[in-house]
């Protein structure tokens, strides 16, 4: 059986080491992959969202499944023009998709289907959001985001009026996210702990996995620029088991059911964001795939076979398996290039990896994000380059493994944050 994923960062690296336990895999590409990948797959140089040259590969390769793990080829119908040519995949169409895709269309599904969520208001012109903001007295922080894809850091927190006006301009005249920031939502700020819940669906069933506990900020004590994430924990000491009941029948299978009614069934893996409240838990956001770098940390606590659920999702037969996860944490931290999430140098050696991109590291995974080979040498090619990724008896034991491997690896610029599992 051939097998292609596409995309090319850590989050695509898990899927592929996790598919790789699988013996009917007989060859597994990645397109684009990266340097890394390269190790445990055959990397194609296509672009992740060049639907005709993905489909042309695929036909001609005689692929038997496709998993696409990102989101920018999941928001323009990767999924659609492949299942029209009869390929199987993994991954929602592009109608679903738009669960991420578009946060106008997310929010409104939550106030239709009374999803718990914060409280919002959308906009489609910088007028109308700007007089939104001088007529109303909330209170402050608002949360204003744009409504497409963002890489993770379409999203401002408000202070005072001031900056909900700056951001407001920033986002929808000088377009700092580009179409994304057409649309935009201004909700009320939630607080209390975050929790990131994956889970597999079939568009009737969903099955939650272990929870995590993902770490936006750049920098230690959860303060810089938000960023796609630097590193998370699993399971998340936070989410109870009379939490995950809550959020199963008040948020997960309301979702589901939602996105059935409005004629859209979710198929694949749908993230839920979450925010544990003192009014309950909150939705803060979907994602329509795997998370990057929760997968990072998720996967590496699963049992039962990846590709088997993922078929089992395709056939709409996933209330027929059981999933099983080892009785371990997790703990995965990203090493970044410095100056990242904004402007940052690339192409530089990776000191501390092996031949097949690994470390000499008892109990340690390296999941490739940024990174290129050449010439036999492993190098820099991105803002998040590297997750170090451990499991243990304890999430301390698991903690203290990431860090000691981190600790062998080196490369120019290097940072991340000292503090994974605190916050």
């Amino acid at each position: 059986m051939k097998v292609l994923v596409i995309g090319g960062g850590g989050r695509e690296h898990a899927i592929i080491k996790s598919l790789k336990n699988n013996n009917k895999i007989t060859k597994i590409f990645a397109a684009p992959g990266n340097g890394g990948i390269e190790k445990d797959a055959e990397c194609v140089s296509i672009k992740a969202v060049d639907i005709l040259a993905m489909t042309d590969f695929v036909l001609k390769n005689a692929i038997d499944y496709v998993v696409v793990a990102p989101d920018d080829p999941l928001s323009i119908g990767m999924v659609d023009a492949l299942e029209e040519k009869g390929v199987r995949c993994f991954g929602p169409k592009m109608a679903a998709a738009r669960i991420e895709s578009s946060k106008v269309f997310s929010k409104n599904i939550m106030k239709k289907y009374g999803i718990p969520t914060a409280a919002f208001e959308t906009f489609s012109d910088a007028d109308s959001a700007c007089e939104f903001v001088n007529s109303n007295k909330s209170l402050y922080p608002l949360v204003i985001k744009a409504d497409g894809l963002a890489l993770g850091k379409g999203v401002i927190i408000a202070e005072n009026k001031n900056e909900a006006l700056d951001a407001i301009d920033s986002i929808m005249k000088e377009k700092k996210f580009g179409n994304s920031g057409s649309n935009i939502v201004i909700e009320e700020f939630l607080e209390g702990p975050e929790v990131t819940v994956l889970s597999f669906t079939d568009g009737e069933t969903v099955i939650p996995m272990i929870s995590s506990m993902d770490h936006k900020r750049a920098l230690d004590g959860n303060k810089g620029l938000n960023t796609g994430g630097m590193g998370v924990i699993a399971p998340n000491p936070h989410y109870t088991k009379e939490i995950a009941g809550i959020c199963e029948k008040t948020i997960f299978l309301p979702t589901i059911n939602a996105m059935k009614n409005e004629g859209c069934p979710f198929k694949g893996c749908l993230y839920f964001g979450l925010m544990l409240t003192k009014n309950g838990p909150k939705v803060i956001e979907y994602n329509s795939r795997f998370g990057d770098p929760e997968a990072q940390a998720v996967l590496p606590l699963l049992e039962t076979d990846l590709l088997k659920i993922m078929e089992a999702v395709t056939d709409k037969n996933l209330a027929n398996i059981e999933i099983k996860w080892k009785n371990n944490f997790s703990a995965c931290v990203v090493l970044a290039s410095g100056g990242y999430p904004e402007i940052y140098e690339t192409g530089f050696p990776i000191n501390g990896l092996n031949a097949n991109g690994c470390i000499e590291s008892e109990g340690t995974v390296v999941y490739h994000a940024g990174t290129a080979l050449k010439n036999r040498e492993f190098l820099t090619s991105g803002g998040r380059v590297l997750g170090i990724s451990a499991i243990g008896p304890s999430l301390q034991n698991a903690l203290d493994k990431a860090y000691k491997a981190v600790d062998l690896i080196k490369f120019k610029g290097m940072f991340y944050r000292k503090d994974i599992g605190r916050y």
